[in-house]
């Protein structure tokens, strides 16, 4: 693998650069998504519909515990960029031992207080006496490899970030292949059920946190392991923080949201209605991580060269990121109002939970076209240290838009309502964010 250098990022044209750094994230989000949409069809097929609705009911304690995992790993990445950008080798170096410890704590206590209240949760959560057995079932396996799961994406974050997008996009397709091989036999060979799916997701999960740490283990890396850096330091920690408290208010939001959603679609179409957002949200996440891969590779560019007041590249690389990302939406919301029938067949044959997840889907992708917008440029701002407005970008489309409108709409047009509240607020988050990047200045 050809030897990545940090001036590069400086340097280097923003096409060619932000291709290279974005198309690795890209493949393996994809790979990721691909993989959680294939899980899901295992379960609905292998289990049952009702499995889906179980599995749709985590979907807020992941998004919880990814809140978390945010906070560190997109912090601390973002961090080392412009440590980097700075020529602050050591300084960077000190914010990966940060990042480990910080994922080592706050890993730790989610997965105690998670597993101490966990049918609480669920019941919170929208859960009913049908749906939590396979919901707890999924959520103890996963809860107990927490730690791992922080340290993994928190790690991979900082190895993109560090000037190995190619390294990261490979641990990412590890844990994916492993995944795919091992899901399959756990829940039909084995039939360990749901527990099989989320077993198979930790072990992979494991196995290429191993392959990351001996990365930063070898001195031939910029950034690598070495004495004297597994030490909290306040201003880093606070640096940390700072920067990723948009994305951990976003999942934060995400997580509240989702328990709105799932209360809501309870009362107005019952469990099956929790399992037809479960599809639709997998089919929304597949393309989202798309966009987010594109502002994936923006980062470090965006951050080394804001760190290196070169504001002109800066702009460059978001407008490119931002025309890329938008095409990929483009065609999201082309394919899903399109063809619902055909994607939500592959998940289940029941044909109640198809009509419904038919109906959601081509509600749901009616604004997607432009989620972009709101998308990169919370990410952008987050990349350039910006962190209230990226913060205020993320926590707006969920708490000013989407819960208000859930609260409201359902009220007049019962499930019907559910699935307009989130092209509606998508559609206001955009011209927020179309307001914060028209009045950009550095």
């Amino acid at each position: 693998m050809k030897k990545r250098t940090p001036e590069e990022l400086g340097t280097a044209p923003i096409s060619s650069l932000l291709l290279s750094y974005a198309l690795p994230a890209i493949i393996a989000m994809m790979a990721s998504s691909l993989y959680n949409i294939i899980d899901r069809v295992f379960i609905g097929q292998g289990v049952g519909p009702l499995a889906i609705s179980g599995l749709a009911l985590t979907f807020p304690i992941m998004n919880l515990s990814t809140a978390f995992g945010a906070l560190i790993g997109a912090g601390g990445s973002t961090l080392v960029s412009i440590k980097m950008g700075q020529e602050d080798i050591w300084g960077a170096k000190q914010v990966l031992g940060n990042v480990i410890i910080l994922n080592v704590i706050l890993g730790t206590i989610f997965m105690i207080v998670g597993l101490a209240f966990i049918d609480e949760i669920l019941f919170l959560f929208g859960a009913s006496n049908d749906t939590l057995p396979y919901a707890r079932d999924f959520m103890q396996i996963i809860l107990l490899g927490n730690v791992f799961t922080h340290l993994y994406f928190g790690l991979n974050s900082v190895m993109r970030s560090s000037g190995y997008p190619q390294k990261a996009m490979y641990a990412t397709i590890f844990t994916v292949l492993i995944n795919l091989i091992l899901a399959p036999i756990f829940i039909f060979v084995l039939e360990w059920g749901i527990r099989g799916a989320a077993l198979a997701t930790v072990i992979a999960q494991l196995c290429s946190l191993i392959w990351i740490l001996f990365h930063f283990s070898q001195k031939i890396y910029f950034i690598h392991f070495e004495k004297g850096i597994f030490k909290l330091k306040k201003n880093i920690i606070r640096g940390i923080f700072s920067i990723g408290m948009s994305p951990f208010v976003m999942n934060t939001c995400a997580c509240l949201v989702v328990i709105f959603i799932n209360h809501s679609l309870k009362s107005y179409g019952g469990d099956l209605a929790i399992g037809a957002y479960g599809i639709v949200n997998s089919i929304l996440m597949l393309f989202a991580m798309l966009v987010l891969g594109f502002s994936q590779g923006m980062q470090p560019i965006a951050g080394f060269n804001y760190g290196a007041q070169k504001y002109d590249r800066v702009m460059s690389v978001f407008k490119r990121t931002m025309a890329y990302s938008t095409i990929v939406t483009f065609c999201a919301s082309f394919c899903a109002i399109a063809f619902p029938q055909t994607i939500t067949s592959f998940f289940t044959t029941d044909s109640h939970l198809i009509e419904i997840a038919k109906q959601g889907m081509q509600i749901s992708f009616s604004m997607f076209a432009f989620v972009s917008i709101p998308m990169v440029a919370g990410n952008f701002f987050q990349s350039i240290g910006k962190a209230k407005i990226s913060i205020f970008l993320s926590a707006s489309r969920q708490l000013l838009f989407l819960i208000p409108l859930m609260l409201i709409l359902p009220q007049f047009f019962g499930l019907m309502g559910v699935w307009l509240s989130l092209p509606l607020s998508d559609l206001f988050a955009i011209l927020l964010a179309l307001f914060y990047i028209k009045t950009l200045k550095f």
